[in-house]
């Protein structure tokens, strides 16, 4: 069969005539021993110049698909076949997707009103202004200056001290989290983590063959009473100042009750500050590393602040775990990239990134209002909302409704897309009234009219649960 040529195609003929002659050789379509024709007849055969036929058959003889001898005829070489020539290799046809018309998902900030022009002026004033040493491998820790505006910026928006020094930078919250696993918990250690938790987060602890110790979480974060000594971890991880993802407040009692017990285990604390910047009501909430910066690792993060793709966090850690810190990290992945840490060093030092914050927290508090108002409107008193104070999502618990296992994908059918409360549950069954929704990325308009569309899918839900039950 004559490969066929697309003359509008920006992929080069040779390249075309070489890509279809490989793929019926794989197939078996060309059998091993089979001659080609000679790049003359064939260049005329395509209404091509014989250069470019002569070019196609030199690569697949330089990578073994063909043979050629001198004064003979170009062979397929042997044992070259994939595919036999009945079978079918082409990719499966994608599923039809179902239009979203109301998006709640979790985490999602607003990327439109991030001040693009400015940040691109940044990258290319720190990437001109870099010495030429940072174009090198500049080391594990990560950039000097940008731990320097992270330390005065923790200073002056949380309130606490820390030495650049004890700074170390990531590729996010997640990663950091999968470098402190393989530092505190090799060879199936076993971490106390909180129920419900972030789903992504238990994924990468499982990821690294942890061991996962759960501990129930109420309005109020972790219930500390829980733990019994019994737990034998070598890591606990928390979200304190705003709980994933029921949105409490660790309450001081509950946080001392916490350092003491790390102190009598010997256990470190590793508390996920991930996005107490957006706060509504009051100042944001002392982290717990405030208490104990001996036995609690700190883990912040840019990516709901900035943007996402930035993929820039950071740790602050004991003295003690450092050296082994740097070595991971040196054979993780050696280091971040230089020039997103320098235009983040100087979005923080000119304080634009303390004036993106105030603007955003602005625009998520009237979303959050939005998202109330509407939830009031269409579910009045059959509703109550949870860890509203912060976040870009809110809990949401519905009276005496259940969500099955069914419901999530019952929604999408229908064009919504969120996430129960229980796909974020260890052990299930204790909040199954209860649902999630994001709505950092949301126009007010847009919570109105998906919040209306929510619930007439609940209603539709429910009318196919009494069917099934009938």
């Amino acid at each position: 069969m004559l490969p066929m040529i697309d003359r509008f195609s920006e992929e080069p003929i040779r390249r075309q005539i070489y890509k279809q002659l490989k793929e019926q050789i794989l197939r078996g379509e060309l059998q091993q021993g089979e001659g080609l024709p000679s790049t003359r007849e064939l260049a005329s055969d395509l209404a091509v110049s014989r250069s470019t036929v002569v070019e196609a058959y030199d690569m697949l003889l330089a990578e073994g698909f063909l043979e050629s001898r001198q004064g003979s005829q170009t062979l397929v070489a042997d044992g070259v076949t994939i595919f036999a020539s009945h079978e079918s290799h082409a990719l499966p046809e994608k599923e039809k997707k179902t239009s979203v018309l109301a998006d709640f998902t979790t985490g999602k900030p607003d990327l439109e009103q991030f001040p693009r022009a400015q940040w691109l002026r940044l990258l290319s004033k720190s990437a001109q202004s870099l010495q030429s040493a940072s174009y090198g491998y500049t080391g594990p820790k990560g950039f000097e200056h940008l731990c320097v505006e992270i330390s005065a910026w923790l200073s002056r928006s949380r309130g606490i001290s820390v030495s650049d020094d004890d700074i170390f930078i990531t590729a996010g919250a997640t990663h950091a989290l999968r470098v402190l696993a393989d530092l505190l918990c090799a060879n199936n250690g076993r971490v106390i983590m909180e129920d419900p938790c972030h789903k992504g987060l238990y994924d990468t602890l499982m990821a690294c063959s942890c061991e996962i110790v759960p501990i129930p979480a109420d309005d109020h974060g972790m219930q500390t009473e829980l733990l019994s000594g019994n737990e034998r971890a070598q890591m606990i991880y928390v979200t304190p100042s705003h709980q994933f993802p029921l949105g409490g407040i660790l309450p001081a009692a509950r946080r001392a009750s916490l350092i003491r017990y790390a102190r009598e285990q010997n256990v470190y604390i590793v508390e996920d500050d991930y996005d107490s910047e957006f706060r509504f009501t009051g100042a944001p909430i002392s982290p717990l590393y405030s208490l104990d910066s001996n036995c609690v690792i700190y883990i912040g993060t840019f990516s709901k602040t900035v943007f996402p793709a930035l993929r820039i966090g950071f740790v602050l850690l004991p003295k003690e775990l450092q050296s082994r810190w740097c070595y991971l990290r040196t054979h993780h992945d050696v280091q971040n990239p230089v020039f997103e840490q320098a235009a983040l060093a100087e979005f923080l030092r000119t304080r634009a990134f303390d004036r993106h914050i105030r603007a955003a927290r602005n625009r998520y508090a009237k979303r959050r209002l939005a998202l109330l108002e509407a939830l009031a409107s269409n579910f009045g008193s059959d509703c109550n909302v949870c860890g509203d104070a912060a976040g870009l999502h809110l809990a949401v618990r519905f009276s005496g409704k259940q969500f099955g296992e069914d419901f999530q994908a019952f929604c999408l059918k229908h064009g919504v897309v969120i996430s129960p409360m229980e796909s974020h549950c260890i052990e299930k069954g204790r909040h199954k009234d209860q649902l999630l929704l994001g709505y950092g990325h949301l126009e007010p308009e847009e919570i109105k009219e998906g919040v209306h569309l929510l619930s007439d899918v609940i209603g539709e839900y429910e009318n196919q649960i009494a069917l099934e039950h009938d």
